[in-house]
């Protein structure tokens, strides 16, 4: 690998430092660490039942991205020195003014009319791909192609997809993973630029993916560039915290001048966008989607939770209430060895407090109360000394969950 500080022939004179975009590394630790330890809680959590599935989810991976490497090299045209020489010795020329000693394989393959090219890895062997339609559209464009492999280049070089794994946790998290995404295409776009004759010349490239495969020609890249005023609006800055890429607009600006300081984004955009996890190249659509499916999951979880909150509550008051009324009928049996007839014949209101009616069953001595909820149960029960307890029992319209821990294992 060239040393770091080596100039690299490129717009400007830039250095390899130079083409990490500066946000990069900060997030790349700070995502980084958020996702190892939101492993540790993962599988501490399940007592490592977690890497039963992360084992079968690498399994699916495996078979997934081998059928990916198959269709590329059966599919595909592989660049060599004999085979399309013109896109490889471009190929090589960038891979080496970016420090790469060792080039990927590289391929072109039927783009059934996309503009795009990626970079993935399989075993350790690492693979570009470009789209035919990209390397036709950029026919009239010597830095055309050389943008689109400098970009691929770059996640290999920066090791994108090799971490990826140890983040994934933290990737999800609203702001964070998108702005991780982000930075990291950014510094693609930079390895692009480090391809490329002219920042002009990237711009342009970069333009394709907005104007197509011809209009790109006669595009005003300065005109282009001034687009970049209209994103600081609220949805437009919105839409672009929670997603992959920066909008082409502000790339192409910052391949024409990486010191140019672009529009900010409107703060309140932030304010929403805080909510919406990283859905990653599914889209902001879908991040929208899983936090209303996980507001779902804790609606279900919480509301249930909340309504045998407040039942417990109640059945505590009423507990309170009544314990004078549940002292004077267990006297009564422990001095007469029988249940009293009613709560009458003790002199004991048929009601609470508040009003909630309260009934005596003479066959059992059981306490009947009618609370909003349902039917709650004053239970009798007889000690080893003989000596009356209560306990809570629910009944029509109330469950276990809503009683008390002290209700329910009784009092003496």
């Amino acid at each position: 690998m060239v040393a770091a500080a080596q100039a690299v022939n490129s717009p400007g004179g830039l250095t390899l430092d130079d083409l990490v975009y500066r946000r990069e590394r900060t997030l790349a630790a700070i995502t980084l660490v958020l996702g190892i330890i939101g492993w540790l809680v993962v599988i501490i959590g399940t007592i490592g039942i977690a890497l039963v599935g992360l084992l079968f989810a690498f399994v699916i991976y495996l078979f997934a991205q081998s059928a990916l490497i198959a269709h590329i090299k059966g599919n595909g045209v592989e660049l060599s020195a004999t085979q399309f020489p013109d896109l490889y010795e471009q190929f090589v020329a960038c891979c080496n003014r970016l420090g790469i000693q060792q080039p990927p394989k590289a391929y072109i393959l039927n783009g059934n009319g996309g503009l795009n090219a990626f970079a993935t890895k399989f075993l350790g062997a690492q693979y570009v791909v470009l789209y035919s339609d990209v390397v036709d559209a950029m026919n009239e464009h010597a830095d055309g192609v050389r943008f689109y492999i400098g970009h691929e280049l770059g996640h290999l070089r920066m090791r994108h997809l090799s971490a990826r794994l140890f983040r994934l946790p933290a990737l999800w998290l609203p702001l964070l993973g998108a702005a991780y995404s982000r930075a990291q295409e950014s510094t693609c776009d930079r390895h692009g630029l480090a391809c490329s004759a002219s920042g002009e010349g990237a711009a342009k490239s970069l333009a394709a993916l907005a104007a197509g495969s011809q209009r790109w020609k006669r595009l005003n890249v300065a005109e282009f560039g001034r687009q970049t005023s209209e994103t600081t609006g609220f949805w437009m800055s919105f839409h672009e915290l929670i997603a992959s890429y920066p909008w082409i607009t502000k790339r192409a600006a910052r391949v024409m001048d990486l010191n140019s300081k672009l529009p900010s984004r409107n703060p309140f955009a932030y304010l929403l966008a805080i909510f919406i996890p990283y859905a990653g190249r599914l889209g902001g659509f879908f991040g929208f989607v899983i936090l209303v499916y996980i507001v779902a999951i804790l609606a279900a979880i919480a509301v249930p939770a909340y309504q045998d909150y407040t039942v417990r509550a109640q059945v505590s008051l009423v507990w309170a209430e009544a314990e004078y009324i549940m002292d004077t009928v267990g006297r009564s049996y422990e001095t007469n060895e029988e249940i009293p007839p009613s709560l009458e014949a003790l002199r004991l209101p048929n009601a609470l407090a508040d009003g909630t009616p309260l009934r005596l069953a003479p066959e059992d001595m059981y306490l009947e109360v009618d609370m909003e909820a349902g039917v709650l149960y004053l239970a009798p029960g007889i000690d080893g000394r003989g000596r009356v307890t209560w306990r809570c029992e629910p009944g029509d319209g109330m469950s276990v969950t809503q009683m008390p821990a002290f209700c329910v294992n009784g009092v003496q």
